[in-house]
């Protein structure tokens, strides 16, 4: 029985590596991988998916008003579906690629950060928490040294930024993996001119 995974973690821990290399084994057996990565990461260009270790590949990429099931049952015969980017999901597309395990029998396997900079839940991180048959974490580690499960938001110069819009498309020039204690320390050690948390 085909399921759908949730590997989940915080920024620089390889999803995008570990997608690639999932892509790569299925198609070094002669199978079909259907590769989602959302509209508006254009950060490697317009339907790309790359690792920070040169790794790329093409994908279809979706927007929230996209079905996702619709998508895989048109693209023909599929053998796996693969989410790249996977918090940027709806609560309606998650369901989706639960049917596309449920009733085509295809399993999906979605990658994606857990929490945003202020600690809080993607939308589509928090469904798949809710809904995924296997909930698999991507460790990384904190420059103190333990695991990192926390990003900070960066400003150009380095300060952490505290507010803003969830969703801020960027990589290593806006966003640190940290573990909670520093995340902890850096939401709460103030810069001039910050809002007290």
């Amino acid at each position: 029985m085909a399921k759908l995974y949730f590997y989940y973690s915080s920024m620089n821990a390889g999803k995008s590596t570990t997608l690639l290399q999932s892509a790569h084994n299925y198609r070094e057996r002669g199978l079909t991988p259907l590769l989602f990565t959302p509209q508006l990461d254009t950060r490697d260009g317009q339907g790309r998916i790359a690792s920070r270790i040169g790794l790329e590949t093409e994908a279809r990429t979706f927007t929230p008003a996209d079905d996702l099931h619709q998508l895989t049952v048109s693209a023909g015969t599929i053998d796996c579906v693969l989410v790249d980017e996977a918090q940027f999901l709806t609560r309606a597309q998650v369901y989706q690629l639960g049917e596309v395990a449920d009733q085509q029998g295809v399993p999906v396997l979605a990658y994606g950060l857990r929490t945003d900079f202020q600690g809080n839940l993607f939308e589509g991180s928090q469904q798949l928490l809710a809904w995924a048959d296997k909930l698999i974490e991507i460790k990384t580690i904190c420059h103190c040294g333990r695991k990192a499960t926390m990003v900070l938001r960066t400003d150009e110069v380095g300060n952490v930024v505290r507010e803003g819009e969830q969703v801020e498309i960027g990589g290593n020039d806006r966003y640190t993996s940290v573990c909670r204690k520093c995340f902890k320390e850096g939401m709460a050690n103030p810069q001039p001119g910050d809002l007290p948390l």
